[in-house]
């Protein structure tokens, strides 16, 4: 189900808002609500973790429900069938906790956008000497705004780097100094059991951050 223009969409995403929204624990009698609520704050990137409930009837269910200006996938992603089950579906991201080349390697064959996680320049390079189309840098919390920069400078211009891992509105700042692209958003964004206004409430905060920087 290859999507030519995904790369395109993803530049697009980016300016319009480039906040990664991590909806870990949503379940699929949720999900359209919630994202939804999360398009409508502004989100375009959205993704549904792979030890949720059922999330790959959330994820087809949300890549049905919003226009194609979202792009809409799974985070722990870690296998090949993993991969080839997201494509089945008309995914159009898969985000990883680690930089296993095979999986980003079959999701770039697959045409999706593969955001895998690097916590070393070692492991950032075989990303994207695999394909990768940006850099998830996970654990946030252990590496850091100062590591994340000393990493940046060596990576080649223009690669996207996503903290994520204990972002909050009033985090953001240091690791914006560093010269990161945009973030992944957890816990902070969306808890199980949070109901749609306080996830938009969330939403909110978070855009406004970003946009005053």
């Amino acid at each position: 189900m290859t999507d030519p223009t995904r790369p395109q969409r993803l530049e697009a995403a980016c300016e319009a808002l480039p906040l990664v929204a991590i909806l870990r624990g949503l379940r699929p009698d949720e999900a359209v609500e919630i994202a939804q609520a999360l398009f409508d704050a502004g989100f375009r990137l959205i993704e549904i973790p792979l030890n949720s409930p059922e999330p790959f009837d959330s994820i087809a269910a949300v890549r049905k429900a919003l226009s194609a200006e979202a792009l809409v996938g799974a985070g722990t992603v870690t296998t090949l069938a993993d991969v080839a089950r997201l494509d089945g579906i008309g995914a159009d991201l898969v985000v990883m906790p680690h930089a296993d080349t095979e999986v980003i390697a079959a999701a770039k064959v697959a045409g999706m956008i593969c955001i895998p996680g690097i916590a070393t320049p070692t492991e950032a390079y075989a990303a994207l000497n695999a394909g990768a189309d940006a850099l998830k840098v996970f654990p946030a919390e252990l590496v850091g705004p100062a590591a994340v920069k000393a990493i940046r400078t060596i990576l080649p211009a223009g690669t996207r780097l996503f903290p994520v891992g204990g972002i909050a509105p009033d985090t953001m700042g240091p690791f914006r100094s560093a010269g990161v692209a945009g973030f992944g958003l957890g816990s902070a964004l969306y808890s199980p059991g949070d109901t749609v206004k306080a996830v938009s409430d969330k939403a909110a905060r978070f855009v406004s951050a970003w946009q005053e920087g």
